[in-house]
């Protein structure tokens, strides 16, 4: 009895368990759908809230028209300035040195005195040479006059034949010794006059290197100076020799400007002329070698430095635009073109020639007058809405950006 009491409790037990956890799960469904509805309100009504993005900002920008303007046909290069002529002045005679005629980096003139070595020993050695001349054509006479009388008396049969041809010998003897003394005094002379050395060119002198009281060598290994003439002077530079056919092509028809930019100046050029084009090309490098004069008064070009050049082969109307404003992306290069009417930007893209000085010509994809964007590019995207600074075109460096 007490065993089937127990099962009974059990089984009511159970029941009530079975009548209650649906009951619970309900609630809880209830609940959690309470909850989430609850969220999505929330969030919905947040969303709705939230206020609305405020317009873009126009990007501050600098732009210059597309210019149609003459632009020249040109091959740029590093040139290296050379002298026209270079003196490396040595002394012909050996002696102490006396004077110098002037300071080293003194510009001199053609037939200035440099040095002066002491003259006294050559003008002993003149003077020697001299009184042997004098002496053989005393001698030279008296032959002569021999010469005279025996042929008289040989034509009267007082004397005979070789006696006469004694004398005669004798004359010529005398006669080849006046000769050698002749050049024996020029000699003497000349030595005596390079004592006395002279500047060969007019230009500007180097390093010098022995000064007076010094003992100058004959025909030494080291000059005494150097003289490099300034004006005018040359460039010499070299070019591939693609460009061969063009130089000769334009040179047969008038002379070729080039113009230098020296390394002391950023903005200002020199121009000159092109004077030589060597007769070959160089196997090791492809290239040949040309050299342009410069009257140089200013002197700005100096002997040993090395300057930009650009040998002006011809001069077209093309259309232009600042080199700052070519961009390049994945799809080639382009230019941000600014729209006049609602001042939005475009990407264009555009093919590009040859530079010349700070503009670049293009060849296709831009109009005469078109407004491209030269400053600022990095922050615009197509269709951005633009601020001309300026209202004009303006520097700035050139950007690489992300393409159209």
């Amino acid at each position: 009895m007490v065993v089937a009491q127990l099962l009974s409790n059990t089984d009511r037990r159970w029941r009530v368990i079975h009548w209650i956890m649906p009951r619970y799960l309900i609630l809880a469904e209830l609940i959690a759908r309470r909850f989430l509805g609850g969220v999505a309100l929330a969030l919905a009504l947040a969303a709705c809230r939230k206020d609305a993005p405020p317009p873009r900002a126009s990007v501050p920008v600098t732009v210059a028209p597309a210019v149609t303007r003459s632009v020249p046909y040109e091959i740029s290069a590093m040139g290296f300035v050379t002298p026209l002529q270079t003196v490396a002045v040595r002394s012909q005679v050996s002696g102490t040195m006396l004077r110098v005629g002037f300071l080293e980096g003194d510009e001199v003139q053609k037939g200035q005195l440099l040095f002066e070595i002491d003259p006294r020993p050559f003008q002993a050695a003149l003077d020697q040479a001299l009184a042997v001349l004098a002496k053989d054509r005393a001698q030279l006479v008296n032959a002569r006059q021999e010469v005279t009388r025996y042929q008289t008396l040989v034509q009267n049969d007082l004397a005979t034949q070789e006696q006469f041809d004694q004398f005669k010998a004798n004359a010529d003897a005398a006669e080849a010794a006046v000769t050698a003394d002749s050049a024996a005094v020029q000699t003497a002379r000349l030595n005596l006059e390079y004592t006395t050395i002279r500047a060969a060119i007019a230009g500007r002198t180097g390093n010098l290197l022995l000064r007076e009281g010094n003992l100058v060598p004959a025909n030494g290994t080291t000059p005494l100076v150097v003289i490099n003439q300034l004006r005018p002077i040359a460039v010499a530079f070299s070019v591939p020799e693609k460009y061969l056919g063009d130089i000769q092509h334009f040179s047969a028809q008038r002379r070729l400007v080039v113009v230098a930019r020296p390394s002391d100046d950023t903005t200002a050029t020199l121009n000159g002329q092109l004077t030589f084009l060597n007769n070959q090309v160089d196997t090791a490098t492809g290239t040949i070698q040309l050299k342009a004069t410069f009257t140089n008064e200013d002197r700005r070009l100096w002997p040993g430095e090395f300057v930009p050049v650009r040998l002006v082969l011809n001069v077209v109307n093309a259309l232009t635009v600042p080199s700052q404003a070519i961009m390049t992306g994945q799809s080639g290069t382009y230019v941000y073109v600014v729209n006049p009417v609602d001042r939005t930007a475009r990407a264009q893209n555009v093919t590009v020639g040859r530079s010349a000085e700070d503009y670049v010509v293009v060849d296709s994809g831009l109009t005469s007058g078109q407004m491209v964007v030269t400053d600022g590019q990095l922050r615009l995207v197509p269709g951005a809405k633009v601020e001309v600074k300026g209202g004009g075109g303006g520097g700035g460096s050139a950007a690489a950006g992300t393409g159209p």
